[in-house]
């Protein structure tokens, strides 16, 4: 298999995607050295942001229904690669084996939770390429299970390739007062319920994340939180530092990125059990339903230490290392 190419669609990169480019990035970053006997490549609109040792092919792409249908096709068979991974779903025609990551079925569970539009296309889309795929790579065992339970996906076909924090998320600064909210500001994230929260206990919420309901975001900032949108990666990781605690009153995740890189940095978080969030967080998070989330907030606040040293043990059950190599170790089995 040596040299043979595997291409990777980075469209995501720089477009304030949160999970969706994080894990991209970072696998990019990581799959060289995880599979030193296969060539990289990266299809992307922004070949500055791709790691070293994976070549940047340039692909510009105003309208993405076209992309799919009819440029990356196309850009496919000239390539003529041995293996292609996409995230969410595949181009129509492919000339080679694929490979899909999928990171949640929320769109499935509660079509309150997406735009509708969105949710017609990702019904659409999603179990077709699923099913088109050779493997399909889970972000979570709870993903897995989504997949299995509602497109029938037999087990065998779906591997778990749990995401993880930049390396840069790690203990530093000094705490400060405020309690933080990391995000899309969306309304699966429920984010008025870490308003609330914050509220009743006393301390300033800060907000980071795409702002991508502005109806959400013009009440938060009415409930007097401090919503600052998409921060550079220095910021978020010093704002996660010097937080008081994380809130995290999801509703529904495929993994929760943000406990993870809360634990990395001592942070202590609070969170709702969402299934995704108990398989990153284990007991190193306190988990409350909504309407006992202020309680919740305000028992961490009272004695954190206890949650930020377990935080801190769990996060060493995460690394983008594993994740690359189980990915490489897929490659692998596609390519026999």
């Amino acid at each position: 298999m040596t040299d043979r190419l595997v291409v990777i669609d980075a469209d995501v990169l720089g477009r304030q995607r949160t999970g969706d480019e994080t894990y991209v990035l970072e696998l990019l970053r990581a799959l060289p050295a995880a599979a030193p006997g296969l060539r990289f490549a990266a299809i992307t609109r922004r070949p500055d942001l791709v790691p070293p040792g994976v070549e940047p092919i340039l692909l510009p792409a105003r309208l993405q229904e076209l992309r799919m249908a009819l440029r990356v096709p196309l850009l496919l068979r000239r390539l003529r690669p041995a293996l292609v991974h996409f995230v969410h779903a595949l181009p129509l025609m492919l000339p080679c084996p694929a490979v899909l990551t999928v990171q949640d079925l929320s769109f499935e569970r509660d079509a309150s939770l997406m735009g509708w539009r969105e949710t017609a296309i990702f019904k659409f889309v999603v179990p077709r390429s699923a099913r088109r795929a050779r493997r399909v790579l889970a972000i979570s065992q709870r993903t897995k299970d989504d997949l299995v339970t509602l497109y029938g996906l037999s087990p065998e076909k779906v591997v778990v390739t749990p995401l993880a924090f930049d390396p840069a998320f790690k203990p530093g600064g000094t705490r400060g007062e405020y309690l933080l909210l990391s995000g899309s500001v969306e309304e699966r994230k429920n984010p008025l319920l870490a308003a609330e929260a914050a509220r009743a206990v006393g301390r300033k919420l800060v907000v980071v994340g795409p702002l991508r309901d502005p109806a959400l975001v013009a009440e938060l900032r009415r409930r007097g939180a401090d919503v600052r949108g998409f921060v550079s990666r220095p910021e978020l990781i010093r704002l996660y530092q010097e937080a008081a605690a994380l809130l995290f009153p999801t509703r529904y995740e495929g993994f929760g990125l943000p406990v993870a890189e809360a634990m990395a940095a001592g942070t202590p978080v609070i969170a709702t059990p969402d299934p995704a969030v108990r398989e990153v967080g284990g007991d190193a998070v306190m988990y409350a339903q909504p309407d006992q989330f202020a309680p919740a907030v305000a028992s961490v606040l009272a004695d954190p230490e206890p949650w930020s040293r377990a935080g801190l043990e769990r996060s060493r059950l995460f690394s983008w290392e594993e994740t690359a190599r189980r990915t490489a170790a897929v490659y692998r089995q596609v390519l026999e």
